[in-house]
């Protein structure tokens, strides 16, 4: 089945990467393409992985307000589920060697993806330049403060980049809680199990302002806390 779903993946994908590549050469990409395509990239991948999910308090995300979104991350397939839950632009922090890619790197950019690089601070510093502005036009911004998928399902120590990201946007910070994506694909597990059932909980959002710099601890541990009261129990 993993072959299958490989193949199927792939196809999808490229399907959505070939003529983004041409209209971002061409100047005719614009994000409201992208959105159609990630959207539909989405559907298709969970539909082939039969992937049911439910969603609890989506109310908490008003749809003109634009957040850093944080999440747990357990699998590959947590991407495809918000862009399905959030139902809105939601776009990535996405490592610097992707941006390396010939004809790429102006599609991602064009398509609303922030580029980092922890080991060059002006890079970095651009790249926050670049994230305010992308939340300030509507964009949602994703990230994973583990950093990476957890092996185990249990929370990894949070990384502060998004933290920092939040406050300097002056932005709210929507905790989201993932289950059962691990079901359908571990997080280096190379075996795809179809009919899996995602839960997912949106959490009320935490405003950064109230905790400032000076208690970004602090900070960290409340979205922390909110993310974790909904997974199992260690």
């Amino acid at each position: 089945m993993t072959l299958w779903h490989l193949m199927r993946a792939v196809g999808e994908t490229a399907a959505i990467s070939a003529p983004t590549l041409v209209e971002a050469a061409t100047g005719r990409l614009t994000p409201e393409v992208c959105d159609q395509r990630l959207e539909h990239w989405a559907k298709k991948i969970l539909e082939q992985a039969k992937i049911t999910f439910e969603v609890e308090g989506l109310e908490n995300a008003p749809a003109f307000e634009s957040f850093v979104v944080m999440s747990n991350h357990q699998s590959l397939y947590d991407i495809p589920i918000l862009f399905q839950v959030l139902k809105r632009r939601v776009r990535m922090v996405a490592k610097r060697e992707l941006f390396r890619i010939p004809g790429w790197s102006h599609a991602m950019r064009v398509a609303g993806f922030v580029e980092i690089d922890r080991n060059n601070r002006e890079q970095a510093i651009e790249s926050l330049r670049r994230a305010e502005a992308a939340l300030n036009s509507g964009t949602n911004i994703w990230i994973a403060p583990e950093g990476t998928r957890s092996q185990s399902g249990r929370l990894a120590p949070f990384k502060k980049g998004g933290f920092h990201m939040a406050l300097e946007a002056h932005v709210r910070i929507l905790p989201i809680t993932i289950t059962g994506t691990r079901d359908a694909l571990l997080a280096r597990g190379y075996r795809v199990r179809n009919g899996a059932h995602v839960r997912v909980k949106v959490h009320p959002p935490v405003d950064p302002q109230e905790y400032g710099h000076e208690r970004r601890e602090d900070l960290i541990a409340e979205v922390r806390r909110r993310i974790q009261s909904a997974l199992p129990a260690e």
